[in-house]
Protein backbone atom coordinates (compact mmCIF):
# COMPACT_ATOMS: atom_id res chain seq x y z
CA UNK A 1 0.00 0.00 0.00
CA UNK A 2 1.66 3.12 -1.14
CA UNK A 3 0.41 6.53 0.07
CA UNK A 4 2.19 9.97 -1.13
CA UNK A 5 1.84 12.56 1.10
CA UNK A 6 2.80 16.53 -0.10
CA UNK A 7 2.23 18.86 2.22
CA UNK A 8 1.56 23.13 2.01
CA UNK A 9 1.29 25.75 4.55
CA UNK A 10 -2.00 27.39 3.58
CA UNK A 11 0.16 30.79 3.72
CA UNK A 12 1.29 29.95 0.95
CA UNK A 13 0.17 31.95 -2.18
CA UNK A 14 -1.17 28.54 -3.63
CA UNK A 15 -3.84 27.78 -1.62
CA UNK A 16 -6.15 30.56 -2.41
CA UNK A 17 -8.52 31.10 -4.88
CA UNK A 18 -4.99 31.51 -7.59
CA UNK A 19 -4.18 28.02 -7.22
CA UNK A 20 -7.22 26.86 -9.21
CA UNK A 21 -7.18 26.94 -13.09
CA UNK A 22 -8.42 28.65 -15.39
CA UNK A 23 -11.34 26.26 -15.95
CA UNK A 24 -11.74 26.10 -11.89
CA UNK A 25 -9.97 23.11 -11.12
CA UNK A 26 -8.64 22.56 -7.79
CA UNK A 27 -5.45 20.67 -6.33
CA UNK A 28 -7.02 17.74 -6.16
CA UNK A 29 -7.99 17.73 -10.07
CA UNK A 30 -4.77 18.14 -10.81
CA UNK A 31 -3.70 15.40 -8.38
CA UNK A 32 -5.84 12.90 -10.02
CA UNK A 33 -4.41 14.26 -13.44
CA UNK A 34 -0.61 13.74 -12.17
CA UNK A 35 -1.80 10.32 -11.18
CA UNK A 36 -2.98 9.87 -14.46
CA UNK A 37 0.38 10.61 -15.77
CA UNK A 38 2.09 8.21 -13.29
CA UNK A 39 0.13 5.29 -14.44
CA UNK A 40 1.00 5.86 -17.74
CA UNK A 41 4.34 6.06 -17.20
CA UNK A 42 4.23 2.70 -14.94
CA UNK A 43 3.73 4.78 -11.31
CA UNK A 44 5.86 5.90 -9.32
CA UNK A 45 9.67 5.78 -10.05
CA UNK A 46 9.02 4.67 -13.53
CA UNK A 47 6.36 1.71 -14.78
CA UNK A 48 6.45 -1.46 -16.47
CA UNK A 49 5.34 -5.20 -15.78
CA UNK A 50 7.18 -6.34 -12.43
CA UNK A 51 5.91 -10.23 -13.16
CA UNK A 52 8.73 -12.40 -11.87
CA UNK A 53 7.57 -16.13 -12.12
CA UNK A 54 7.49 -16.70 -15.97
CA UNK A 55 4.72 -14.27 -17.21
CA UNK A 56 3.17 -11.32 -16.38
CA UNK A 57 3.23 -12.56 -12.97
CA UNK A 58 1.38 -11.32 -9.52
CA UNK A 59 1.06 -7.64 -9.17
CA UNK A 60 2.06 -5.92 -5.81
CA UNK A 61 -1.05 -5.63 -3.96
CA UNK A 62 -0.58 -1.39 -3.43
CA UNK A 63 -2.63 1.49 -2.90
CA UNK A 64 -1.92 4.94 -3.69
CA UNK A 65 -2.71 7.61 -0.93
CA UNK A 66 -1.65 10.81 -2.59
CA UNK A 67 -2.00 14.26 -0.85
CA UNK A 68 -1.34 16.94 -2.98
CA UNK A 69 0.67 19.85 -0.91
CA UNK A 70 3.54 20.70 -3.16
CA UNK A 71 5.72 22.08 -0.08
CA UNK A 72 5.76 19.19 1.99
CA UNK A 73 9.60 19.32 1.99
CA UNK A 74 9.76 22.57 4.44
CA UNK A 75 9.03 20.69 7.15
CA UNK A 76 11.13 18.73 9.60
CA UNK A 77 10.65 14.87 8.67
CA UNK A 78 9.96 13.65 12.68
CA UNK A 79 7.76 16.78 13.01
CA UNK A 80 5.72 15.71 10.18
CA UNK A 81 5.00 11.89 10.63
CA UNK A 82 4.62 12.40 14.89
CA UNK A 83 2.07 15.05 13.84
CA UNK A 84 0.42 12.88 11.26
CA UNK A 85 0.39 9.94 13.81
CA UNK A 86 -0.61 12.08 16.38
CA UNK A 87 -4.50 12.62 14.06
CA UNK A 88 -4.41 8.97 13.02
CA UNK A 89 -6.51 6.26 14.49
CA UNK A 90 -4.13 3.63 13.39
CA UNK A 91 -0.71 3.23 14.64
CA UNK A 92 1.24 3.17 10.95
CA UNK A 93 5.15 2.91 10.15
CA UNK A 94 6.57 4.47 6.98
CA UNK A 95 8.39 3.05 4.61
CA UNK A 96 10.88 4.77 2.62
CA UNK A 97 9.82 7.97 3.29
CA UNK A 98 11.94 10.51 0.74
CA UNK A 99 11.47 13.83 -0.72
CA UNK A 100 11.14 14.54 -4.75
CA UNK A 101 11.77 17.89 -5.20
CA UNK A 102 9.43 19.86 -2.88
CA UNK A 103 7.17 16.62 -2.25
CA UNK A 104 7.55 14.29 0.84
CA UNK A 105 6.32 10.98 -0.03
CA UNK A 106 6.19 7.49 1.88
CA UNK A 107 4.74 4.07 1.60
CA UNK A 108 2.67 1.61 4.19
CA UNK A 109 2.44 -1.86 4.03
CA UNK A 110 -1.07 -1.96 5.90
CA UNK A 111 -4.61 -1.15 3.88
CA UNK A 112 -6.21 -0.48 7.24
CA UNK A 113 -3.80 2.47 7.82
CA UNK A 114 -3.69 3.74 4.21
CA UNK A 115 -8.02 4.40 5.17
CA UNK A 116 -7.28 6.21 8.11
CA UNK A 117 -4.94 8.11 6.72
CA UNK A 118 -6.97 9.17 4.27
CA UNK A 119 -9.45 10.75 6.86
CA UNK A 120 -6.20 12.62 8.06
CA UNK A 121 -7.23 15.47 5.44
CA UNK A 122 -6.97 19.09 6.44
CA UNK A 123 -6.08 18.25 10.03
CA UNK A 124 -2.78 18.91 10.60
CA UNK A 125 -1.48 22.43 12.06
CA UNK A 126 1.82 23.43 12.22
CA UNK A 127 4.36 24.78 14.77
CA UNK A 128 3.45 28.35 13.94
CA UNK A 129 -0.07 27.96 14.16
CA UNK A 130 -1.21 27.59 10.34
CA UNK A 131 -3.32 24.87 9.55
CA UNK A 132 -1.89 22.59 6.66
CA UNK A 133 -4.13 21.33 3.64
CA UNK A 134 -3.53 17.86 2.80
CA UNK A 135 -5.34 15.57 0.14
CA UNK A 136 -4.59 11.58 0.51
CA UNK A 137 -6.18 10.12 -2.56
CA UNK A 138 -6.30 6.41 -2.05
CA UNK A 139 -6.48 4.29 -5.23
CA UNK A 140 -6.38 0.46 -5.55
CA UNK A 141 -3.02 0.01 -7.86
CA UNK A 142 -4.42 -3.31 -8.94
CA UNK A 143 -7.56 -2.49 -10.70
CA UNK A 144 -5.51 0.80 -12.17
CA UNK A 145 -3.21 -2.04 -13.66
CA UNK A 146 -0.10 -0.42 -12.07
CA UNK A 147 2.86 -2.34 -10.77
CA UNK A 148 5.52 -1.80 -8.38
CA UNK A 149 8.86 -1.47 -10.40
CA UNK A 150 11.67 -3.39 -9.86
CA UNK A 151 14.88 -1.11 -10.78
CA UNK A 152 14.69 0.03 -7.16
CA UNK A 153 17.28 -1.57 -5.00
CA UNK A 154 14.81 -2.05 -1.96
CA UNK A 155 12.10 -3.26 -4.36
CA UNK A 156 14.70 -5.88 -6.01
CA UNK A 157 15.73 -6.77 -1.95
CA UNK A 158 12.07 -7.89 -1.15
CA UNK A 159 11.06 -9.78 -4.55
CA UNK A 160 14.51 -11.72 -3.50
CA UNK A 161 13.62 -12.22 0.23
CA UNK A 162 10.08 -13.29 -1.20
CA UNK A 163 11.50 -15.82 -3.03
CA UNK A 164 14.32 -17.12 -0.80
CA UNK A 165 11.53 -17.57 2.26
CA UNK A 166 9.08 -19.08 0.11
CA UNK A 167 10.20 -20.59 -3.35
CA UNK A 168 13.69 -21.15 -3.15
CA UNK A 169 13.29 -24.18 -5.52
CA UNK A 170 12.34 -21.17 -8.26
CA UNK A 171 13.25 -22.18 -11.99
CA UNK A 172 12.08 -19.57 -14.03
CA UNK A 173 12.30 -15.69 -12.83
CA UNK A 174 11.01 -13.06 -15.22
CA UNK A 175 12.37 -9.65 -14.75
CA UNK A 176 11.08 -8.00 -17.84
CA UNK A 177 10.25 -4.78 -18.55
CA UNK A 178 11.28 -2.90 -15.17
CA UNK A 179 14.37 -0.24 -16.38
CA UNK A 180 17.12 -2.27 -15.04
CA UNK A 181 19.99 -0.63 -15.76
CA UNK A 182 22.59 -2.55 -13.79
CA UNK A 183 22.28 -6.48 -12.17
CA UNK A 184 24.28 -5.46 -9.04
CA UNK A 185 20.95 -6.15 -7.13
CA UNK A 186 20.54 -9.22 -8.74
CA UNK A 187 23.97 -10.90 -7.34
CA UNK A 188 22.55 -12.79 -4.60
CA UNK A 189 20.16 -14.45 -6.79
CA UNK A 190 23.63 -17.27 -7.47
CA UNK A 191 23.70 -18.28 -3.43
CA UNK A 192 19.62 -17.90 -2.73
CA UNK A 193 17.48 -19.00 -5.81
CA UNK A 194 20.60 -21.88 -6.53
CA UNK A 195 18.08 -24.02 -8.71
CA UNK A 196 17.31 -20.94 -11.08
CA UNK A 197 17.48 -22.22 -14.97
CA UNK A 198 15.40 -19.45 -16.74
CA UNK A 199 16.09 -15.70 -16.63
CA UNK A 200 13.93 -12.96 -18.66
CA UNK A 201 15.96 -9.83 -18.65
CA UNK A 202 14.34 -8.54 -21.73
CA UNK A 203 12.86 -4.84 -22.39
CA UNK A 204 15.51 -3.32 -19.74
CA UNK A 205 17.99 -1.20 -19.93
CA UNK A 206 21.18 -2.97 -19.26
CA UNK A 207 24.21 -1.07 -21.43
CA UNK A 208 26.78 -3.37 -21.35
CA UNK A 209 27.85 -7.06 -21.47
CA UNK A 210 29.85 -7.23 -18.61
CA UNK A 211 27.29 -6.13 -16.11
CA UNK A 212 26.21 -10.50 -16.79
CA UNK A 213 28.73 -10.64 -14.50
CA UNK A 214 27.53 -10.13 -11.20
CA UNK A 215 24.86 -13.49 -12.06
CA UNK A 216 27.32 -15.45 -14.25
CA UNK A 217 26.96 -18.38 -11.18
CA UNK A 218 23.84 -19.11 -12.12
CA UNK A 219 23.33 -22.35 -14.36
CA UNK A 220 20.81 -21.05 -16.76
CA UNK A 221 19.92 -23.27 -19.36
CA UNK A 222 17.39 -20.18 -21.33
CA UNK A 223 18.36 -16.42 -21.25
CA UNK A 224 16.03 -13.39 -22.64
CA UNK A 225 17.72 -10.14 -23.49
CA UNK A 226 16.55 -8.47 -26.44
CA UNK A 227 15.32 -5.12 -26.41
CA UNK A 228 18.83 -4.48 -23.74
CA UNK A 229 21.33 -1.64 -25.24
CA UNK A 230 24.13 -4.27 -25.07
CA UNK A 231 22.51 -6.12 -27.66
CA UNK A 232 23.78 -4.00 -29.96
CA UNK A 233 27.03 -4.36 -28.76
CA UNK A 234 28.03 -6.96 -30.87
CA UNK A 235 29.27 -7.51 -34.51
CA UNK A 236 27.27 -10.54 -35.01
CA UNK A 237 24.69 -13.08 -33.57
CA UNK A 238 27.92 -15.37 -33.15
CA UNK A 239 30.20 -13.13 -30.94
CA UNK A 240 26.71 -12.39 -29.28
CA UNK A 241 26.13 -15.91 -28.31
CA UNK A 242 29.56 -16.47 -27.61
CA UNK A 243 29.52 -13.56 -25.07
CA UNK A 244 26.74 -15.17 -23.48
CA UNK A 245 28.14 -19.03 -23.30
CA UNK A 246 31.94 -17.62 -21.82
CA UNK A 247 29.51 -16.65 -18.31
CA UNK A 248 26.74 -19.25 -18.77
CA UNK A 249 28.12 -22.29 -20.60
CA UNK A 250 25.32 -24.77 -20.34
CA UNK A 251 22.59 -22.26 -22.38
CA UNK A 252 20.47 -23.87 -24.77
CA UNK A 253 18.36 -20.95 -25.43
CA UNK A 254 19.11 -17.27 -25.82
CA UNK A 255 15.87 -14.72 -26.90
CA UNK A 256 13.85 -17.31 -27.41
CA UNK A 257 16.11 -19.26 -30.19
CA UNK A 258 17.39 -22.83 -29.50
CA UNK A 259 21.36 -23.18 -29.41
CA UNK A 260 23.89 -25.66 -30.65
CA UNK A 261 24.73 -27.80 -27.66
CA UNK A 262 27.76 -26.67 -25.61
CA UNK A 263 30.67 -28.57 -25.95
CA UNK A 264 32.56 -28.55 -22.39
CA UNK A 265 32.95 -30.67 -19.14
CA UNK A 266 30.63 -30.59 -16.89
CA UNK A 267 32.73 -29.70 -13.69
CA UNK A 268 30.56 -28.70 -10.69
CA UNK A 269 33.39 -27.80 -8.65
CA UNK A 270 36.86 -26.44 -9.33
CA UNK A 271 39.14 -29.45 -9.42
CA UNK A 272 42.45 -29.18 -8.10
CA UNK A 273 45.36 -30.99 -10.75
CA UNK A 274 46.12 -34.07 -8.33
CA UNK A 275 49.74 -34.32 -7.03
CA UNK A 276 52.22 -35.78 -9.49
CA UNK A 277 52.91 -39.60 -8.94
CA UNK A 278 56.32 -41.08 -8.21
CA UNK A 279 58.37 -43.16 -10.45
CA UNK A 280 57.28 -46.21 -12.11
CA UNK A 281 59.56 -49.36 -13.17
CA UNK A 282 57.12 -52.19 -14.02
CA UNK A 283 59.42 -54.68 -11.63
CA UNK A 284 62.05 -54.45 -9.31
CA UNK A 285 64.45 -55.86 -11.79
CA UNK A 286 63.84 -53.38 -14.11
CA UNK A 287 64.03 -50.78 -11.51
CA UNK A 288 67.44 -51.53 -10.26
CA UNK A 289 68.58 -51.77 -14.44
CA UNK A 290 67.73 -48.33 -14.72
CA UNK A 291 68.90 -47.06 -11.88
CA UNK A 292 71.96 -48.43 -12.44
CA UNK A 293 72.18 -47.08 -16.08
CA UNK A 294 71.00 -43.39 -15.28
CA UNK A 295 73.17 -42.80 -12.51
CA UNK A 296 75.91 -44.41 -14.78
CA UNK A 297 75.14 -41.99 -17.57
CA UNK A 298 75.01 -38.72 -15.30
CA UNK A 299 78.06 -39.60 -13.30
CA UNK A 300 79.63 -39.23 -16.70
CA UNK A 301 77.85 -36.21 -17.94
CA UNK A 302 78.37 -34.21 -15.04
CA UNK A 303 81.94 -34.55 -15.39
CA UNK A 304 84.62 -32.89 -17.44
CA UNK A 305 85.03 -35.76 -19.73
CA UNK A 306 81.72 -36.77 -21.33
CA UNK A 307 83.45 -38.70 -23.74
CA UNK A 308 82.76 -42.19 -22.25
CA UNK A 309 79.08 -41.78 -23.01
CA UNK A 310 80.18 -42.94 -26.68
CA UNK A 311 79.30 -46.50 -24.53
CA UNK A 312 75.51 -45.81 -23.94
CA UNK A 313 74.45 -44.75 -27.75
CA UNK A 314 74.03 -47.56 -30.30
CA UNK A 315 76.27 -46.76 -33.77
CA UNK A 316 72.71 -45.05 -35.29
CA UNK A 317 71.79 -42.83 -32.51
CA UNK A 318 69.95 -39.49 -33.03
CA UNK A 319 69.36 -36.79 -30.58
CA UNK A 320 67.00 -33.58 -30.38
CA UNK A 321 67.02 -30.75 -28.08
CA UNK A 322 64.26 -28.33 -28.05
CA UNK A 323 62.70 -25.21 -25.19
CA UNK A 324 60.23 -23.37 -24.91
CA UNK A 325 59.00 -20.72 -27.51
CA UNK A 326 59.74 -16.87 -26.92
CA UNK A 327 59.66 -13.76 -28.40
CA UNK A 328 62.39 -12.41 -25.91
CA UNK A 329 66.04 -12.15 -26.72
CA UNK A 330 67.23 -15.81 -26.32
CA UNK A 331 70.63 -14.56 -25.26
CA UNK A 332 69.75 -12.87 -21.91
CA UNK A 333 68.31 -16.53 -20.64
CA UNK A 334 69.61 -19.15 -19.28
CA UNK A 335 68.76 -21.23 -22.27
CA UNK A 336 70.37 -19.47 -24.50
CA UNK A 337 73.06 -21.98 -25.46
CA UNK A 338 70.56 -24.40 -26.19
CA UNK A 339 68.20 -22.11 -28.05
CA UNK A 340 70.11 -22.42 -31.19
CA UNK A 341 69.98 -26.12 -31.49
CA UNK A 342 66.16 -25.84 -30.23
CA UNK A 343 63.38 -28.07 -32.96
CA UNK A 344 60.75 -25.89 -31.27
CA UNK A 345 57.97 -26.03 -34.40
CA UNK A 346 56.96 -22.67 -33.54
CA UNK A 347 60.57 -21.54 -34.08
CA UNK A 348 61.55 -23.82 -36.85
CA UNK A 349 58.90 -24.16 -39.49
CA UNK A 350 61.18 -25.27 -41.89
CA UNK A 351 61.22 -28.81 -42.19
CA UNK A 352 64.59 -29.13 -43.85
CA UNK A 353 66.18 -26.75 -40.89
CA UNK A 354 64.31 -29.03 -38.37
CA UNK A 355 66.13 -32.38 -39.47
CA UNK A 356 69.31 -30.18 -39.93
CA UNK A 357 69.17 -29.68 -36.34
CA UNK A 358 68.82 -33.66 -35.60
CA UNK A 359 71.97 -35.00 -34.38
CA UNK A 360 72.43 -38.28 -36.24
CA UNK A 361 74.97 -41.15 -35.02
CA UNK A 362 76.82 -42.15 -32.18
CA UNK A 363 79.92 -39.86 -32.85
CA UNK A 364 78.18 -36.34 -33.63
CA UNK A 365 75.91 -37.04 -30.82
CA UNK A 366 78.39 -37.14 -28.29
CA UNK A 367 80.70 -34.49 -30.06
CA UNK A 368 77.27 -32.57 -29.74
CA UNK A 369 77.18 -33.27 -25.99
CA UNK A 370 80.37 -32.64 -25.10
CA UNK A 371 80.24 -28.75 -26.67
CA UNK A 372 76.82 -27.93 -23.96
CA UNK A 373 77.35 -26.23 -20.84
CA UNK A 374 78.40 -27.97 -18.03
CA UNK A 375 75.70 -29.64 -15.78
CA UNK A 376 74.92 -31.05 -12.22
CA UNK A 377 72.48 -32.82 -12.28
CA UNK A 378 70.50 -33.38 -8.78
CA UNK A 379 69.17 -36.94 -8.94
CA UNK A 380 66.99 -37.21 -6.17
CA UNK A 381 64.64 -34.86 -7.73
CA UNK A 382 64.61 -37.02 -10.94
CA UNK A 383 60.83 -38.84 -11.56
CA UNK A 384 61.35 -41.94 -13.79
CA UNK A 385 58.71 -43.84 -16.22
CA UNK A 386 59.46 -46.53 -17.55
CA UNK A 387 56.45 -47.19 -20.41
CA UNK A 388 58.35 -50.66 -21.40
CA UNK A 389 61.10 -51.80 -21.61
CA UNK A 390 62.80 -49.83 -23.80
CA UNK A 391 61.23 -46.06 -23.32
CA UNK A 392 62.71 -44.49 -20.29
CA UNK A 393 61.02 -40.99 -19.20
CA UNK A 394 63.15 -38.85 -16.99
CA UNK A 395 62.39 -35.42 -15.82
CA UNK A 396 64.49 -33.41 -13.02
CA UNK A 397 66.25 -30.53 -12.32
CA UNK A 398 69.83 -29.50 -13.50
CA UNK A 399 72.26 -27.03 -11.39
CA UNK A 400 72.58 -24.52 -14.68
CA UNK A 401 71.47 -21.86 -13.41
CA UNK A 402 69.14 -24.34 -11.63
CA UNK A 403 67.11 -25.58 -15.37
CA UNK A 404 64.49 -28.45 -15.80
CA UNK A 405 64.82 -31.08 -17.95
CA UNK A 406 62.44 -33.96 -19.22
CA UNK A 407 64.17 -36.42 -21.43
CA UNK A 408 63.09 -39.39 -23.27
CA UNK A 409 65.89 -42.04 -23.71
CA UNK A 410 64.60 -45.25 -26.20
CA UNK A 411 67.04 -47.93 -26.00
CA UNK A 412 67.69 -51.83 -27.05
CA UNK A 413 69.35 -54.76 -24.55
CA UNK A 414 73.08 -54.73 -24.85
CA UNK A 415 74.98 -57.83 -23.63
CA UNK A 416 73.86 -59.42 -20.19
CA UNK A 417 72.87 -56.34 -17.88
CA UNK A 418 73.24 -53.35 -20.31
CA UNK A 419 71.16 -50.50 -22.30
CA UNK A 420 72.00 -49.07 -25.37
CA UNK A 421 70.36 -45.54 -26.58
CA UNK A 422 69.04 -45.55 -30.05
CA UNK A 423 67.05 -42.20 -29.66
CA UNK A 424 67.82 -39.32 -27.21
CA UNK A 425 64.96 -36.63 -27.02
CA UNK A 426 65.92 -33.65 -24.56
CA UNK A 427 63.39 -30.86 -23.58
CA UNK A 428 64.71 -28.18 -21.43
CA UNK A 429 63.69 -25.25 -19.38
CA UNK A 430 63.59 -22.26 -16.58
CA UNK A 431 63.12 -24.08 -13.00
CA UNK A 432 59.79 -22.69 -11.14
CA UNK A 433 60.47 -20.90 -8.05
CA UNK A 434 59.12 -24.22 -6.31
CA UNK A 435 61.58 -26.59 -7.94
CA UNK A 436 64.30 -23.76 -7.36
CA UNK A 437 63.62 -24.46 -3.56
CA UNK A 438 63.39 -28.01 -3.57
CA UNK A 439 66.33 -28.61 -5.92
CA UNK A 440 69.85 -30.17 -4.28
CA UNK A 441 67.96 -30.96 -1.00
CA UNK A 442 68.81 -34.42 -0.28
CA UNK A 443 72.96 -34.80 -0.07
CA UNK A 444 74.11 -36.03 -3.55
CA UNK A 445 77.61 -38.41 -3.66
CA UNK A 446 80.28 -36.86 -5.45
CA UNK A 447 81.40 -39.08 -8.39
CA UNK A 448 84.42 -40.85 -8.12
CA UNK A 449 86.14 -43.80 -9.41
CA UNK A 450 86.17 -45.67 -5.77
CA UNK A 451 82.76 -45.50 -3.60
CA UNK A 452 84.59 -46.11 -0.62
CA UNK A 453 87.93 -43.68 -0.05
CA UNK A 454 90.49 -44.72 2.57
CA UNK A 455 88.87 -44.68 6.16
CA UNK A 456 89.86 -45.12 9.70
CA UNK A 457 88.89 -49.25 11.20
CA UNK A 458 86.18 -47.12 13.30
CA UNK A 459 85.21 -45.07 10.32
CA UNK A 460 84.96 -48.63 8.45
CA UNK A 461 83.03 -50.01 10.80
CA UNK A 462 80.89 -47.08 11.44
CA UNK A 463 79.69 -46.80 8.07
CA UNK A 464 79.70 -51.04 7.58
CA UNK A 465 77.07 -50.39 10.72
CA UNK A 466 75.52 -47.41 9.09
CA UNK A 467 74.58 -49.62 5.99
CA UNK A 468 72.64 -52.13 7.31
CA UNK A 469 71.09 -50.23 9.37
CA UNK A 470 69.31 -47.09 6.88
CA UNK A 471 69.50 -49.73 3.57
CA UNK A 472 71.24 -47.64 1.55
CA UNK A 473 74.55 -48.39 -0.54
CA UNK A 474 78.16 -47.78 1.01
CA UNK A 475 78.43 -44.72 -1.17
CA UNK A 476 75.50 -42.74 0.05
CA UNK A 477 76.12 -43.90 3.80
CA UNK A 478 79.39 -42.52 3.98
CA UNK A 479 78.27 -39.51 2.48
CA UNK A 480 75.34 -39.22 5.06
CA UNK A 481 78.49 -40.07 7.79
CA UNK A 482 80.47 -37.23 6.39
CA UNK A 483 78.24 -34.19 6.18
CA UNK A 484 77.21 -35.06 9.83
CA UNK A 485 81.12 -35.16 11.34
CA UNK A 486 80.65 -39.04 11.75
CA UNK A 487 77.98 -38.11 14.03
CA UNK A 488 76.32 -41.98 13.81
CA UNK A 489 73.11 -40.88 16.01
CA UNK A 490 72.71 -37.25 14.43
CA UNK A 491 73.37 -39.09 10.66
CA UNK A 492 70.60 -41.82 11.58
CA UNK A 493 68.02 -38.84 12.60
CA UNK A 494 69.14 -36.35 9.48
CA UNK A 495 68.39 -39.85 7.25
CA UNK A 496 65.39 -41.01 9.15
CA UNK A 497 63.62 -37.39 8.70
CA UNK A 498 64.98 -37.14 4.87
CA UNK A 499 63.02 -40.74 3.76
CA UNK A 500 60.09 -40.04 5.55
CA UNK A 501 60.07 -36.70 3.15
CA UNK A 502 60.56 -39.14 0.03
CA UNK A 503 63.97 -36.82 -0.50
CA UNK A 504 66.39 -39.64 -0.90
CA UNK A 505 66.15 -40.97 -4.50
CA UNK A 506 66.48 -44.56 -5.00
CA UNK A 507 69.42 -45.25 -6.42
CA UNK A 508 70.94 -44.56 -2.80
CA UNK A 509 69.47 -47.99 -2.27
CA UNK A 510 70.71 -49.78 -5.04
CA UNK A 511 74.27 -52.11 -3.56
Amino acid sequence: HVVRLIYLSEHDNRTGPSNRSRKGRSNKGRSRERFQRDRQRGGHGGGGSAGIFGGPGPRSRLEDTDGDIPHGKKYDKKWLLTALQNICSVTYTPVQYHVDHSRAHFYLDNATAASALHKCSHKITDTDGYKLESHFIVTDLVSQNVEVILNRKTNMEAVIKIIEENIPELTSLNLSNNRIHKLDDLSELVTKVPNLKSLNLSHNELKLDRDLDKVKGLKLVELWLVRNPLCDLFKDQASYISAMRQRFPRLLKLDGNDLPPPIGFDVETPTAIPPCKGSYFGSDEIKGLILRFLQQYYSIYDSGDRQPLLDAYHDGASLSITTPFSNQNPSRSSLGEYHKDSRNLKRVKDSTVRFRLLKHTRLNVVAFINELPKTQHDIASFTIDVNTYTVIAVNGKSRDSTLAFSRVFITVPAGNSGLCIVNDQLFIRMATTEEIRKAFVAPAPTPSSSPVPTLTAPQQEMLTAFSQKSGMNLEWSQKCLQDNEWDFNKAAQIFTRLQTEGKIPDVAFIK
